[in-house]
């Protein structure tokens, strides 16, 4: 067995302190410094540059270039598909214990260098410092809690004695899969989504979010220092259309692990579920989707606990979270009280660039900032502009917190999801109807009640369809270890990263029997 300690979340760096600050803007110098190189494709081991590039921008300066990826072709996914294959008959022998210590050591080298990382981040993905700190310390505990959970699978799994017999019942991994991350978390769900696979004995094709490569790039560096050994992770920034899409549809793909967008996790995992020539297995999608979280406050709760709950929720990093609070659901009695505390401390928000801090940054591209732009018309002619509505491009994609009251239920700022800084307040009879709205979505990922009533509590509890439902406080920010995290109905096939079955979705099982 590993010989390291138990687990233990990464705590937070607090920059109230002067010198923690200081400390991130110089690794933002250290990193601007860097600005406008390439990051190449790497199959199996081979850095590879293409004429073709990602152009990666800073979304809080669109004039500045962060940085370029190689671009892959569907020539280079069947490369690495066959290279990843090739690497799966030898690393799939490695005890866990080998392979779980380059997650602990690349857990080491990404804690000594996580000020850099969140530089980066910042001028990649326009994270402010504390989203962008959360978000590295997220990624080092996915490493370190990976690397301890696959010792419950160097065991066989239990199974009952029967006279003469010797049964066996074998955890073996997979085979290859592949990877479609997201933007809005670049390092912490890139980081768990292809590290959970291989610790457990899978190969893996890569493709980052095309926005984010710089922060994928940088992170797959760290894992060859820490020791990863070629081949086991194919790193393939590019189009998802089009190599993504490829890979999703081979026959020699084993299982595809997606975060995103409700339409095209489900289009992939339709895709996936067909058979084609050359294909012997049926295969395992592992889905992450959308969101569209409510917070419930009653009439008992603590209404500035409440207000504060509901303005972290919504608006940090810019409500570019699938967890974020978009609807907010108040009781009749208080509603008024609520929506005004939850106003003021919405326009006591900064909204700005990343380097400085800012509490709102900009939104991550050109496209979502167009879609957010869309729904706020949409708000305006389904409830009443309380806040923001506004909108600046000229520097970068900024969008103003924005609150709509008096929505309808069945509205579309209430029902589909936007994914900015964008919330819909929906009045409610009482408790039980407030319930009765939270849950009359598609979605069931994340949700949250602000009540001193125990006996709703626990009605919410049993009744509230989420997948991660949380008491008296904000809906967003599930620690690895302690909320293990993920949705059910469209919000995706809750699979719960950071919880202790999850690297059981890249396993499968084999009983053997011998009679004596």
């Amino acid at each position: 067995m590993l010989k390291i300690g138990p687990f233990q979340t990464e705590s937070f760096v607090d920059f109230t302190k002067p010198e923690n600050q200081k400390a991130y803007q110089d690794a933002l110098q250290k990193v601007r410094s860097e600005l406008g190189k390439t990051v190449p494709l790497i199959i199996n081991g081979e850095r590879i540059f293409t004429e073709d590039k990602i152009t990666s921008i800073n979304p809080c300066d669109t004039q500045e270039v962060v940085g370029y990826s190689a671009k892959a072709t569907i020539e280079h996914a069947e490369k690495a598909l066959q290279g990843a294959w090739e690497a799966f008959a030898w690393w799939k022998n490695w005890t866990i214990d080998a392979r779980a210590r380059i997650l602990v050591k690349a857990a080491k080298l990404l804690r000594d260098r996580r000020l850099e990382f969140n530089a980066l981040m910042t001028l990649e993905s326009g994270k402010n410092y504390a989203e962008a700190d959360v978000e590295t310390a997220e990624a080092i505990d996915f490493l370190e809690y990976y690397a301890r959970q696959a010792d419950k699978y160097v065991h066989p799994a239990e199974t009952f004695p029967y006279p003469n017999e010797e049964n066996e019942l074998h955890w073996i991994p997979l085979g290859v899969g592949v990877s479609i991350s997201p933007w809005n978390f670049p390092l912490a769900i890139f980081a768990g989504m292809l590290t959970a696979p291989i610790v457990v004995g899978n190969t893996i094709i890569v493709k980052p979010a095309e926005d984010t490569s710089l922060i994928a790039a940088k992170f797959i560096d760290l894992l060859i220092e820490a020791g990863l050994p070629a081949g086991v992770v194919q790193f393939l920034p590019g189009i998802g259309e089009e190599v993504g899409d490829h890979l999703v549809k081979h026959p020699k793909t084993r299982f595809i692990t997606f975060t995103g967008s409700r339409a095209v996790g489900l289009y992939i995992h339709a895709e996936a579920a067909k058979v084609v020539k050359g294909q012997k297995w049926i295969k395992r999608t592992i889905m992450e989707l959308g969101g569209k979280d409510a917070l419930i406050v009653d009439e008992t709760a603590d209404l500035d606990n409440a207000a504060l709950s509901a303005v972290q929720s919504a608006f940090g990093f810019n409500g570019q979270k699938c967890s974020a609070m978009s609807r907010l659901i108040l009781v009749d009695s208080i509603h008024d009280e609520v929506l005004s505390k939850v106003v003021e401390r919405t326009r006591a928000l900064t909204v700005g660039n990343a380097e400085t801090n800012s509490n709102v940054t900009a939104v991550v591209n050109d496209e979502s900032f167009d879609k957010i732009q869309k729904y706020i018309e949409i708000g305006k002619t389904e409830g009443k502009l309380e806040t923001g509505g506004e909108v600046d491009g000229s520097k970068g994609y900024f969008v103003q917190p924005t609150i709509f009251s008096g929505v309808d239920a069945h509205a579309r700022i209430a029902q589909e999801e936007i994914f900015g800084p964008v919330v819909a307040v929906i009045r409610a009879r009482d408790f039980d109807h407030a319930l009765e709205i939270a849950n009359s979505t598609d979605y069931g990922l994340t949700g949250g009640v602000c009540s001193r009533d125990r006996a709703r509590l626990e009605k919410a509890r049993a009744e509230f369809e989420v997948g991660n439902l949380y008491f008296n406080r904000k809906i967003t920010g599930a620690l690895v270890g302690v909320q293990p995290f993920g949705g059910y109905n469209m919000s995706g096939t809750d699979s719960k990263a950071g919880g202790p079955d999850y690297l059981a979705n890249f396993l499968q099982l084999k009983t053997v029997c011998e009679r004596f």
